[in-house]
């Protein structure tokens, strides 16, 4: 899938204990979120859909590493995956290991409507800290935030603040950076100060509620376009108010 065509959703979490009930939570939570989504194929080492009839119990059994692998949805024209890793420790914050649920949806105009109820959905089934969605290839431009040293540029290319790499920050609550669709737990909701009604009225406009007291924040109507000067202005903004954000500043 291209870069203009897919949506990415990553969240992250606690690292998995054993056959962690939040593995199937988060695919069951997928699945709800997208009616008529069915991921119950995984896929051949050529790339191939395999039918799981047991689906549940295959991602069970396959629990392994600190996560799962890859399930989906069986349509080669239009897929949708969903797998589970785990990041170390020594690259994560607080120096604890993570667990990350990613997931790839083709960006229609279907998925848009749901992508808010998809992130909640996924983030609050593998009990994640925050997570985001954001159109695939996101990641290259975060990749330009980050701070390599402290001598650094204060600005990205794209004039967005430079954020400190996750090793750096010092609590898991801590959002590493900003997307399209942005899941703040309770525990991230209080580290960065969200909301003040004072403050966050235009931010609140476009944001729902979570039932475990989290929150899903959408910054742009439509998918995040860095091209796009209001699109970018959004995001300078929305750094500027949440300087914890990318540990630029303490919580």
């Amino acid at each position: 899938m291209t870069r203009r065509k897919a949506l990415t959703v990553i969240v992250y979490a606690p690292a998995l204990v054993g056959n962690d009930r939040r593995v199937l939570d988060s695919v069951h939570g997928l699945e709800k979120a997208l009616p008529g989504l069915h991921l119950e194929w995984r896929l051949s080492e050529g790339g191939r859909p395999i039918a799981l009839p047991q689906r549940d119990a295959w991602i069970v059994e396959s629990i392994e590493d600190g996560g799962f692998p890859l399930v989906c949805n069986g349509d080669e024209s239009h897929p949708v995956t969903v797998s589970g890793m785990e990041k170390p420790g020594l690259l994560s914050p607080g120096g604890h290991a993570q667990f990350q649920v990613h997931v790839r949806l083709p960006l229609v105009e279907s998925v848009n409507e749901s992508a808010a109820a998809v992130l909640g959905a996924v983030a609050e089934g593998a009990r994640s800290f925050w997570g985001h969605a954001s159109p695939y290839g996101y990641g290259s431009e975060i990749a330009q935030q980050l701070r390599r040293s402290a001598h650094g540029p204060e600005r990205s290319p794209r004039g967005l603040p430079m954020l400190n790499p996750p090793e750096k920050l010092p609590a898991p609550e801590l959002p590493c950076f900003l997307g399209w669709l942005n899941y703040w737990s309770a525990a991230a909701a209080q580290a960065i100060g969200f909301p003040d009604p004072s403050r966050d009225a235009e931010l609140l406009s476009r944001s729902r509620r979570t039932a475990s007291g989290g929150w899903v924040v959408q910054l742009t109507d439509a998918p995040l376009d860095l091209d796009n000067p209001t699109h970018l202005d959004t995001l300078k903004r929305t750094y500027e108010r949440f300087p914890e954000i990318g540990g630029r500043a303490a919580p």
